[in-house]
């Protein structure tokens, strides 16, 4: 894919909006307009029940979402079309319960400003007390840093970023709305324990599994809110080393944890020459179903897929890709397999359990992570989920 700058430009601003320096600095300009847009957006999150604390509500009122958002791209058909302060509608974009991609390499988003209403309903959930020291884990455009240091001050912000030259930017963006929060360019998933041992510890990216690392960063009691497949989980840290706690209700929408230099995909491996080929048991409306597309995401780590259509836009086709190599492919009630692992057999086994066991609701899941891994539950940590194919 292509990245275009977006055509329509405001006349005033045509011609200037070639200084990326220029956008920036009209970034920082903060009016009634802007003042007005974010208490509107604070107010909007009320209403949607994401906010439900007064002291939330005062800070997405006070901070501003813009500065951290300078420019952003939007999708029209296989071109990214960028779009900054000068182009109409900037401000309702950035101001509005929407993800933005703020970061686009070779046709493929690696970075984003999160939905303001997931982040609060996440923030929330974090539980801030004034005296928390707080970690969060993919600082990306520096917005929600940001909300952090509010709430909890600068000095006990610690926030880590894979992205030398992100982490670079939101420092800088950080520091001119007056924020100082330790900004540190490395991997999340192992962060930096100079600043530890945290009462709180929020990941803006999405995991498989949530790594045994930050359990022993944590304090006793401490909580740790993170995206795990497509839910996000509350996880409150015991004395004895584990965390353990259940899925919030709403879903999880954000982009993968990703090495330097990665973009967190896992690369389609091409059609096999040769493949296994059997009956498909399950139908293809299967993969529609919420509860289930939650349960494959936990279940099958590492995984990608795609859904083909025929032309009047009706399902007739399903891939699926592993970073394993492994592939399947599922049409007309027949679906061929490749590689080590049998991906669809995994869809099968998956199905039968998830019925079974009454086509459970995602806040009825929950997650034990300890030195061992990460097991998944069903209402109990008791209760484990064990799901295999024959």
């Amino acid at each position: 894919m292509a990245v275009h700058r977006q055509g329509h430009q405001s006349a005033h601003c045509r011609g200037s909006c070639l200084s990326s320096a220029r956008s920036f600095r009209l970034t920082l300009i903060d009016t009634d307009a802007t003042r007005a847009l974010r208490t509107a957006l604070a107010q909007q999150l009320v209403e949607q029940g994401d906010i439900q604390s007064d002291v939330w509500h005062r800070v997405v009122r006070t901070v501003p979402r813009h500065p951290f958002v300078p420019t952003f791209y939007r999708q029209a058909g296989t071109v990214w079309e960028q779009v900054t302060p000068c182009d109409a509608g900037y401000l309702d974009h950035v101001y509005g319960d929407r993800a933005l991609t703020t970061q686009v390499i070779d046709g493929v988003p690696t970075s984003s400003s999160s939905q303001p209403g997931l982040m609060l309903q996440m923030l929330e959930a974090l539980d801030v007390a004034d005296d928390h020291t707080v970690c969060e884990v993919g600082t990306g455009t520096g917005y929600n840093a940001a909300l952090l240091s509010e709430r909890a001050t600068s000095a006990r912000v610690t926030t880590v970023e894979v992205d030398t030259g992100l982490a670079d930017a939101a420092r800088e963006r950080l520091a001119l709305c007056g924020y100082t929060p330790s900004v540190v360019a490395g991997d999340g998933r192992r962060p930096h324990s100079e600043n530890g041992p945290y009462d709180r510890l929020i990941a803006t990216c999405g995991f498989s599994a949530v790594p045994y690392g930050w359990v022993r960063l944590m304090r006793p009691g401490g909580v740790i809110v993170c995206p795990v497949g497509w839910g996000n989980v509350r996880l409150t840290v015991t004395a004895d080393g584990r965390a353990e706690g259940p899925f919030l209700p709403g879903g999880s929408c954000f982009m993968s944890v990703r090495d330097k230099g990665a973009d967190g995909r896992v690369p389609y491996p091409g059609t096999p020459s040769s493949a296994h080929q059997k009956a498909a048991t399950l139908d293809l409306s299967v993969l529609q179903e919420e509860g289930f597309r939650f349960l494959l995401s936990l279940v099958l780590h590492d995984v990608a897929d795609a859904s083909e259509c025929d032309a009047h836009g009706h399902p007739n086709g399903h891939r699926m890709w592993a970073r394993d190599g492994s592939w399947a492919h599922v049409t007309e009630g027949k679906v061929k397999q490749y590689g080590p692992t049998r991906l669809w057999d995994r869809v099968e086994a998956a199905y039968a359990w998830y019925d079974s066991a009454g086509r459970p609701n995602r806040d009825r899941f929950g997650v034990t992570v300890a030195p061992e891994g990460q097991s998944l539950w069903l209402d109990t940590p008791e209760a484990s989920v064990s799901v295999t194919s024959q």
